[in-house]
């Protein structure tokens, strides 16, 4: 563990390691109950007390961005990208086993090897705890795993950045904050986040703008207003890799007739009106499988929920279809 280290998972009298959790058991009653009713807290506090205004409020330096263009000597600049994490142990932790390696080799169906590394920076896309945000289910199921896969590096270390996903809000983001928002240690990581969406500038033009969506789809005043101060940073040739925890593309044509507004409310904003034609890929969760749209100016939308928790099948060919999402 690194000198100082202060997270969730130590205290001053160390304490033996949980046991290895279960993958949370959703057809269970109870638990569906409880979550039911954790559900409708948090969107009643969600809709009328915003935590993300006072996050903003409360930040000295409300506009910053994180900067590795330092490093732009070097050849590649890796990243990891996770997100729906934080279930039972044998999944959670086999994702924090590969992502901790320094390399792995990658063997495709025609023989070829590739060699990946350790990203600089991991991204966690949403969702970082089932069933819902608690100081016991991080430590238990998010924390622990990720430790034991990884206790710690050497420099120079990677760094964390998460966007909370809608079971990250089911507390109004009281242990997010506290894990992530507070320049901690996580495992072997470094968190640098001061709030809950961030900008990060990358290497050869390119930038990853996190963005927190709250539970209603939504991006809040102030953090509008710090994109757009992000925004006018960028220059002509910059590019813009969008990280949420939702993919809005799939999601505005099924709630579509339901929510009208939703097509207003979302990331299509940062896409249509703020980053315009600088966007060029759109990377998250929620839908636990790996599935690759592209739309016809060839920005990639990619689903990439595999990070531990039950996978969904993907949708049939056909439903898509119906739903006008694929023509």
């Amino acid at each position: 563990m690194h000198e100082g280290d202060k997270d969730m998972s130590t205290n001053a009298h160390p304490q033996p390691p949980p046991p290895p959790q279960k993958m949370v058991a959703w057809y269970d009653p109870v638990q569906l109950c409880k979550t039911a009713i954790d559900v409708f807290i948090s969107l009643v506090f969600g809709r009328h007390a915003d935590y993300r205004l006072i996050e903003a409020l409360s930040t000295s330096n409300s506009q910053n961005f994180y900067d590795y263009t330092q490093i732009e000597a070097q050849k590649e600049f890796w990243i990891d990208y996770v997100a729906d994490l934080g279930d039972g142990w044998n999944s959670t932790y086999t994702v924090a086993y590969y992502i901790s390696q320094p390399s792995l080799t990658v063997h495709d169906e025609d023989g070829s090897n590739y060699v990946t590394e350790r990203g600089s920076v991991l991204i966690f896309g949403g969702d970082s705890v089932y069933p819902v945000a608690g100081r016991s289910q991080y430590k238990n199921r998010l924390v622990t795993p990720y430790t034991t896969a990884l206790r710690e590096t050497t420099e120079p270390h990677p760094d964390l950045y998460v966007i909370p996903g809608n079971h990250d809000w089911y507390d109004s983001l009281v242990n997010f904050t506290r894990l992530f928002c507070a320049k901690r240690w996580f495992a072997g990581w470094r968190t640098q986040q001061d709030r809950s969406y961030f900008a990060i500038k990358l290497p050869y033009h390119w930038w990853i703008i996190g963005a927190d969506i709250q539970l209603s789809s939504e991006i809040d005043d102030m953090q509008i207003k710090y994109l757009k101060w992000v925004a006018s940073q960028m220059n002509e040739q910059d590019k813009v890799i969008i990280c949420a925890a939702e993919p809005e593309w799939i999601y505005a044509k099924s709630y579509g007739d339901l929510d009208p507004e939703y097509n207003q409310n979302n990331l299509a904003f940062l896409e249509t009106v703020l980053f315009k034609n600088k966007v060029q890929m759109f990377l998250t969760g929620d839908l636990h499988h790996y599935r690759r749209h592209e739309n016809p100016d060839k920005v990639q939308k990619i689903i990439a929920g595999g990070g531990g928790a039950f996978l969904h099948p993907p949708m049939a060919k056909m439903y898509l279809f119906y739903q006008g999402i694929l023509t």
